[in-house]
Parts: structure tokens; sequence; C-alpha cells
């Protein structure tokens, strides 16, 4: 049997929704909750379930100004969220370069 295996990508930046998130706060320096919810086109309860995650991560940072329906959150890249992105972008670029063994190739090391 073959050793070959595909290039692992992180499951946590591969969710849609997430890397939307990620690659908008790479590009800038913060970025309301709201303005999150319209560029991803994603509803609130969404946007606020993949913050959670991404913030336990360590990759994003979240911090909440004024009080109760009047708050604003806001959202920042971590220095880790930035190395995670990049790795992911890296690991997408060597999937798609891998070569993959033919089937006939993997047989006749099978029956080698």
């Amino acid at each position: 049997m073959s050793n070959f295996k595909f290039q692992v990508i992180n499951p946590l930046l591969h969710s849609e929704l997430r890397l939307k998130i990620m690659v908008a706060l790479d590009s800038l320096e913060s970025a309301d909750f709201m303005y999150l919810c319209q560029i991803t086109d994603s509803t609130r309860g969404n946007v606020s379930t993949q913050i959670t995650t991404l913030k336990d991560a360590g990759y994003i940072d979240v911090s909440k100004m004024g009080i109760g329906r009047f708050s604003r959150t806001t959202c920042s890249i971590t220095a880790l969220g930035r190395e995670a992105l990049r790795a992911y972008e890296e690991g997408l670029r060597r999937l798609f370069s891998q070569q993959v063994p033919s089937q006939h190739d993997e047989q006749a090391s099978e029956a080698g």
C-alpha cells in the first residue's frame, strides 16, 4: 500500500465563513461586527458563532465597547491568526500541486 497522503490543511480555517472573516481581518486593522456580517453576507448568529471559534483558537481578538444594546464589538486578527492564515494558504498551494499516484501505479506497488 502506498505511503501517499494528501497535504493536511487547517480544518478550523477551512470553513467558508471563518476563512472570509480571517481574510477580511488580515486586510484591515480591525472590523466592526456588523461590518463583518455585511461583507460576508451572513447572519449575526452565524458570524457570532464563527468569531467565538476563532477567538477561542487565539486567531482573533474581540473587544466590546459600550453597554447593552448599544455596545459595539470589534475584531482584529492576532499574530497567531496571521501565521495560521499564511500556513493555510501555503497548505492549499501544496495540496493543489501534489502529484497523486495513478491507480495503476498503486496496484502495481501493492502487487510487488
